[in-house]
């Protein structure tokens, strides 16, 4: 493993602080511009909103929820080199509304929360094909709060994604090599 990297948070409380991460395989943080748009979109949604960040690696889009207001996020991470990253970085930027977990996060999205989550950041490392495997477990096992957003983030060349039947495609775009979809959670019809 080479040395740390970073990037930057982009508005809010937390505005153009940088983020630390280790240069660790799989692990691609969500790029400034695609961060700016995506939360361009979730402008309205993010003040107050519970978040739930999996495959968090860096941190980037959890640290940058909580910076423009979100109220609590939950970061699920593996790595034992990105989990101490991103608790260097809660504690450096007293992110007491971070809840950092060192878990499987197809083994803990298994379960049911305690209360769904208004905002879920789905963005597995593109090499392992996770993406609709972990919607599925999303949708089933009652993560999503109806009416709540879902970002997913893949490879442009990946063409057998199939989210939820009940989830609408609010938002879409490409760039550079990177398909970014934002979603809303419809619940389903009994």
């Amino acid at each position: 493993m080479a040395g740390k990297q970073q990037i930057r948070i982009i508005a809010g409380k937390w505005r153009s602080r940088q983020i630390r991460f280790p240069s660790i395989d799989g692990l691609r943080p969500t790029g400034d511009r695609i961060r700016e748009t995506l939360f361009n979109w979730l402008a309205t949604d993010i003040p107050g909103s519970r978040c739930l960040d999996l495959f968090s690696g860096s941190g980037a889009l959890c640290f940058e929820a909580l910076s423009r207001g979100a109220s609590h996020c939950l970061a699920l991470e593996q790595h034992p080199q990105a989990i101490s990253c991103l608790t260097e970085t809660k504690s450096l930027l007293n992110a007491s509304e971070l809840t950092i977990a060192h878990k499987d996060t197809l083994k803990y999205l298994q379960q049911s929360p305690d209360k769904p989550f208004d905002i879920v950041f789905v963005d597995p490392p593109f090499d392992l094909n996770l993406i609709t495997e972990v919607c599925s477990l999303l949708e089933e096992n009652g993560w999503v709060a109806s009416g709540g957003a879902i970002y997913c983030e893949l490879p442009a060349q990946q063409n057998n994604f199939a989210p939820p039947a009940n989830w609408q495609v609010l938002r879409n775009k490409a760039s550079s090599g990177v398909n970014y979809i934002l979603f809303s959670r419809i619940e389903p019809a009994a």
